[in-house]
């Protein structure tokens, strides 16, 4: 069983992207970069909705270090994606976010129940890959995961086919013994369906049902919240993944 992260399994509490972009550019300030608020951000709005474009539409993932180095090169700086000061810089603009994540109710019962007859895998769409790993360690969830992928490091972003079949590959199974629990009718749902698993969805803070039939993805199964999957897993004789491959 493989499942989405962000939106399925945790959710955003009280995050201002806005307090982030102002510590980005503190950060970037004082590394030595010289540039006024203003042009900074408006710069860094420029490049990221360039690579925005191109992530959604080609399905390619784009870390944040490129268009961060990008603004700056607009702005009269020569930097590269791979200087040591975009990293660091980048985790400051992260931090709040990491924080902000909370595990949805029933999510450590419902892996542990899992773990313990199949094997779990997590797919996250993520431009900054430490983050997720971080995030995977601060809420405890590793131990229950044979499989992290982020699409920074796999360079494909859901749904593309590709970061689906190398999570079958890592995780060494077939798509047809695989179920896919996720919030996102299209990144999620389409993208899994692709690669012929089936498919759970869960709404989210992100994604309604409403946003389900809008879509019109047809999932295998649908249910309310991360606790009612659990509930139906619960006390199955057969493993989760058989459970909702033959019954449903």
């Amino acid at each position: 069983m493989i499942f989405d992260f962000i939106g399925t399994l945790a959710s955003v509490e009280c995050y201002d992207m806005e307090a982030s972009k102002l510590k980005l550019y503190g950060a970037i300030f004082d590394a030595g970069f010289k540039v006024g608020e203003k042009d900074f951000l408006k710069a860094y709005d420029e490049a990221h909705e360039k690579y925005r474009i191109v992530r959604y539409e080609e399905l390619v993932e784009v870390t944040n270090a490129v268009w961060v180095s990008e603004a700056l090169n607009c702005l009269g700086f020569k930097i590269g994606p791979e200087d040591m000061r975009m990293k660091a810089a980048i985790n400051v603009f992260f931090a709040d976010y990491l924080e902000s994540l909370r595990l949805n109710p029933c999510v450590k019962e419902l892996l542990a129940r899992t773990s313990s007859v199949c094997k779990a895998g997590l797919i996250s769409n993520f431009t900054f890959a430490p983050v997720i790993y971080a995030a995977v360690r601060k809420l405890g969830l590793g131990r229950y995961l044979n499989a992290v992928l982020v699409s920074e490091d796999v360079g494909w972003r859901k749904p593309n086919r590709r970061i689906f079949e190398e999570a079958l590959k890592r995780l060494s199974v077939d798509a047809e013994e695989t179920v896919y629990v996720g919030d996102s009718p299209l990144e999620d749902v389409k993208g899994a369906t692709l690669v012929g698993m089936k498919t759970v969805f869960v709404p989210s803070q992100f994604y309604s049902l409403v946003n389900l039939q809008e879509s019109g993805q047809k999932p295998d199964l649908i249910v309310k919240n991360v606790c009612e999957l659990h509930r139906k897993l619960k006390g199955a004789n057969k493993s989760p993944t058989q459970e909702l491959l033959f019954n449903h």
